[in-house]
């Protein structure tokens, strides 16, 4: 880091480079970073409580700073894990805090270790101040391939400790306020169906066929989302969409497929029903289409399966985060941001929620990612008055 800097602003880009330098792309573990994380609050008299996934591969871990004995505060959530860097044509490394220009440059700086970064490095002054309400901290795993690390986090510390009065998930939005963002929900379709020689299709089944009815009913679902765009929302498009991303079946030309296989997924905003549009593609498949396959092959299959559902996050004026988020950033106005986040999951819990964050979404999953010194250091500030709050709040 070039200039000078203030004794919290080069804690934050230590830490910065200490969360960089793990590797915690989804696919691998991030128990390092945790152990990391727990020992650096232990070392400034903060316990923190890990916990892990079901096979021990990878773990949450919450800490409370300040009092543990009584309701509300604050909770600053971030995900640990991060995207891929495979195929990108990263300019420096991209495990290694590179700073060229105030960009910081490295996997996770924007999404979203540069948010944890600040949070974990002014964490030791709070615990210096006679805080009247606590601060806990909330790192997740597996956010990036389906929020799955933080259901499990959430009901822990809804078990273990006093409820508290606002959550503040870190995700990047340029320090703007956002109250409310997109859901997902993801799925695997297979279609089983049965070989033939293609010059005597009718002692097949073809699986594609049936595939390709699949996705055509979903893009005709996705093009009655967007006829009734609400151009008011808020959110960019302004309506639910679905996407049918991987089609894989078949094995040749002239062989009648016997399998294939669909991921898509359903982005819901705020207020739509992505259940009711499970239930009409659900429901398309059991009463139409897998009676003709059945009819042509009785070992015939379709299967539909859930990979993830996360609920959007709605807007919530009066509620405790969006009027803390009004009060440490000095303005009224939220927004919105396109993309799912561990929001929801917390305001499905009873937590109200924001959204508010270091960095532009913009330079998130891309080559030299990067967020700016100058974002770092106004989320210090933010997160300051967040701890000036609980010092006073009553």
């Amino acid at each position: 880091m070039t200039g000078a800097l203030t004794d919290d602003q080069r804690r934050i880009a230590e830490v910065l480079g200490r969360l960089i330098g793990f590797d915690t792309v989804s696919s691998k573990s991030n128990l390092a970073l945790i152990d990391w994380a727990a020992d650096w609050l232990d070392g400034h008299g903060i316990r923190a409580t890990v916990v892990p996934s079901d096979d021990g591969t990878k773990a949450n871990l919450y800490a409370t700073v300040g009092p543990t004995d009584c309701t509300g505060g604050v909770v600053l959530s971030g995900h640990t894990d991060v995207v891929p860097v495979t195929g990108q044509a990263w300019t420096s490394d991209p495990f290694t805090l590179t700073e060229r220009d105030g960009h910081l440059h490295g996997r996770g700086a924007c999404d979203m270790k540069g948010f944890l970064a600040v949070a974990l490095a002014l964490a030791p002054t709070w615990a210096d101040r006679p805080l009247r309400q606590p601060i806990h901290l909330a790192l997740t795993y597996d956010e990036e391939v389906g929020c799955f690390g933080a259901p499990r986090l959430i009901d822990h510390m809804l078990h273990h400790l006093p409820t508290p009065a606002a959550v503040i998930v870190g995700e990047p939005t340029g320090m703007r306020p956002a109250s409310a963002n997109k859901g997902i929900l993801v799925f695997d379709t297979t279609v089983e169906g049965r070989h033939a020689h293609s010059g005597k299709p009718a002692l097949g089944a073809s699986a594609v066929r049936y595939g390709v009815a699949i996705a055509q009913r979903l893009w005709d679902m996705a093009d009655r989302c967007r006829a009734r765009a609400d151009r008011h929302c808020g959110f960019d498009p302004p309506y639910t969409t679905l996407n049918v991303g991987l089609i894989d079946g078949g094995t040749a030309f002239n062989i009648v497929a016997r399998h294939c296989r669909l991921e898509w997924d359903i982005r819901p905003i705020p207020g739509d029903d992505p259940a009711a549009m499970v239930a009409e593609i659900e429901a398309h498949i059991a009463d139409d289409l897998l009676p003709r396959l059945l009819a042509e092959c009785p070992t015939g299959r379709i299967v539909n399966t859930t990979r993830c559902n996360v609920p959007p996050l709605a807007p919530d004026p009066a509620g405790a985060a969006q009027r803390l988020a009004a009060s440490i950033t000095g303005t009224d106005e939220t927004g919105t941001v396109p993309f799912a986040t561990e929001a929801g999951l917390y305001q499905r819990a009873g937590l109200p929620t924001v959204v508010l964050g270091p960095g532009d979404v913009a330079q998130a999953h891309q080559p030299d990612e990067f967020v700016t010194a100058r974002q770092l250091w106004q989320c210090a500030d933010v997160l300051a008055r967040v701890a000036a709050h609980a010092q006073t709040a009553t």
